[in-house]
């Protein structure tokens, strides 16, 4: 279960009590999500989700997330809003650590991707990207390219006890991204904003026939929209014995090109973002792997899966492989 720190019932009823959603009716902790502790709130007046930050997430960051989450609600962008207690902030603290109660949003996330899946996730993503123009704070992207060496290093000794080889092939990648990763603003580079950077499956919500729900913003960062697209492309479009989808790819990338087009930069730009973001979470998976404490509650994600991923990507060479004309 991924609930890191325990609340007790005295401490839990004073902090609710700060709010106007009435007393506690229960609290629940929810086992899904590997950053912080979560709980699922009934009281009064409904359901919510109340969240505890932990170690990982910088308190420094907390307000972008908040805001931001606030911002995209109000553009009808479907996300948690935070909600605000008597005192007009959302933030506080609870058992030692920052904690904040936001609306609970209905909706599973889909255990069996499909193409129509994939394309209401393209549509919601670009509305996303759209909405977050008008945000007035920025973030740099802690995970960006600039991170993924240090974490080559922290685990280049010991990843050949994952597969022999690894270290020498993730040496060369590493080397052949770094070189050809757009710069921030350069006079070709593709266009940035706000995007989310973590839209795995299990954090977007379907209810029926519709996308009911974009959850966990605390990744979310000012990056290259096309790199958005690029981590759900490796997140959405590769079948469980790790075959692209070209299906799915046109499907998503079709949907969110009907509400933002592409560039044709980001288009250049695909190919080297898929395979990017493929060791990007590589590296992050490799490193939890190896660094694992002996007593983590979550069992830390196969790196190899991404391994796969990264050399499909290797071998792409236009936008095409993707479903794009």
């Amino acid at each position: 279960m991924a609930v890191y720190t325990e609340v007790s019932d005295e401490d839990l009823i004073a902090f609710v009590a700060e709010f106007d959603i009435g007393e506690v009716v229960a609290c629940k902790g929810i086992a899904e999500g590997i950053e912080n502790s979560n709980f699922l709130l009934t009281t009064e007046t409904g359901s919510y989700i109340l969240t505890l930050y932990e170690k990982r997430v910088k308190r420094k960051d907390l307000p972008f997330f908040l805001e931001l989450m606030e911002h995209l609600a109000a553009a009808a962008v479907p996300c948690p809003t935070p909600l605000r207690g008597r005192d007009g902030e959302c933030l506080r603290g609870l058992s030692g650590r920052p904690a904040a109660i936001v609306s609970f949003l209905e909706g599973m996330w889909a255990r069996r991707v499909t193409p129509r899946h994939c394309a209401m996730l393209g549509e919601a993503m670009a509305g996303l990207h759209l909405a977050g123009a008008g945000f007035r704070r920025a973030r740099a992207n802690d995970f960006s390219v600039g991170a993924w060496r240090p974490l080559f290093e922290a685990s280049a000794g010991r990843a050949d006890e994952v597969q022999p080889g690894l270290a020498r092939e993730l040496a060369a990648e590493l080397r052949k991204v770094e070189s050809d990763w757009p710069r921030e603003h350069g006079q070709d580079s593709p266009p940035m904003g706000i995007i989310h950077a973590d839209l795995f499956p299990d954090n977007v919500f379907f209810r029926g026939d519709r996308l009911s729900g974009l959850i966990d913003f605390y990744f979310a960062c000012t990056d290259f929209f096309a790199y958005d697209l690029a981590i759900c492309l490796n997140a959405w479009c590769f079948e469980d014995e790790r075959s692209f989808n070209i299906t799915k790819a046109r499907h998503m990338l079709s949907a969110y090109r009907k509400v933002r087009d592409l560039s044709a930069a980001e288009l250049d730009a695909l190919p080297l973002f898929a395979r990017g973001a493929a060791l990007r979470f590589l590296l992050t998976r490799l490193y939890d792997w190896l660094n694992k404490p002996t007593d983590a509650l979550v069992t830390p994600k196969n790196p190899l899966e991404y391994l796969e991923k990264l050399r499909f990507h290797r071998g792409v060479r236009g936008p095409g492989a993707y479903g794009l004309d």
